[in-house]
């Protein structure tokens, strides 16, 4: 299990941005080879971030790439040369624009082939992008395609597109009565929760502003989302407190916790505790809060 609270971004084909990557407060960063990255320097920024990661003091716990989408020229080979270059250094491959459990299939099967012939120890674990219509509608499968897979992240901006969600509606303009993205996101997070994996929320635009920022972080995470990506450094400390447990509540579910235990003991199902009644139900949303506590050190 990791922390997936921010997930920072970063241009592969940026030596500099790769150097200060390294030295973030971000749990995961994932050094990007797709979106970021002009197609006349994918091919070199992947011996960049194969230098980056082996030779870079990295202090984030995660380390991971984005890889070009699997219907481009680029695909086999970023695997390929990520994972014959960085071998134990590189902890995630990140697969953009899925649509159905195949897809992570094919990425594990050749990560398998890449292990076994180099004689690896570590396995390599993915996380996929949901930003395609075709991605939500196929989630589900896509959430169980392989046992590498660890998260489900959701990627607003190609979706937007591939829904046809127009412009004015994005960020919470053009009039619509909520949060436009209420249905993917839940969609997402109940896949992922029952696959036993995490759900990650994409990118915010808007770097300057973090109030903006902070909305989105409180949408998702109401919902089970455990993290957000940070497209800027300035995100990276928003999204660790959004998505954090407060001390205040930390103690509460302890305390809580360590009630309805004795309760537990004496013979009874439920027990009351400043004003409200704990059962079983209760004590399984508050383990939620215990386990990112535990996860986080707190």
């Amino acid at each position: 299990m990791r922390l997936r609270r921010s997930e920072l971004s970063t241009p592969g084909s940026s030596e500099k941005m790769l150097a200060k990557a390294a030295a973030s407060d971000a749990d995961l960063v994932f050094c990007d080879l797709e979106d970021s990255v002009a197609p006349s320097e994918k091919v070199a920024a992947r011996t960049k971030v194969v230098h980056a990661l082996t030779t870079l003091d990295w202090k984030p716990a995660t380390r991971a790439v984005r890889i070009n989408s699997l219907e481009t020229a680029w695909s086999h080979r970023d695997v390929i040369e990520l994972v014959e270059g960085a071998r134990e250094a590189l902890d995630l491959i990140i697969v953009p624009k899925v649509l159905a459990g195949r897809d992570v299939w094919w990425v594990d099967r050749l990560l398998t082939q890449l292990e076994e012939s180099l004689g690896m120890t570590k396995r390599i674990g993915i996380e996929v992008l949901i930003e395609e219509v075709e991605a939500l509608i196929n989630v589900e499968e896509i959430a169980t395609a392989s046992p590498r897979l660890e998260a489900l992240i959701f990627g607003p901006g190609d979706y937007s597109a591939s829904q046809g969600v127009r412009a004015d509606a994005i960020g919470g303009a053009g009039g619509y009565p909520g949060d436009i993205w209420h249905y993917a996101r839940n969609k997402i997070v109940v896949a992922a929760r029952a696959a036993r994996i995490d759900a990650v929320d994409g990118p915010f635009a808007g770097f300057g502003d973090p109030d903006g920022y902070r909305r989105q972080c409180e949408l998702s995470g109401s919902l089970g989302f455990v993290g957000k990506w940070a497209i800027h450094p300035s995100q990276i400390a928003l999204a660790n407190e959004a998505y954090s447990p407060t001390p205040e509540q930390v103690e509460r579910a302890r305390r809580l916790e360590k009630a309805y235990a004795e309760a537990e003991n004496r013979g009874l199902g439920a027990v009351a505790v400043d004003g409200d009644m704990i059962d079983v139900a209760s004590i399984r949303i508050l383990r939620n809060t215990l386990a990112k506590a535990d996860l986080i050190g707190m």
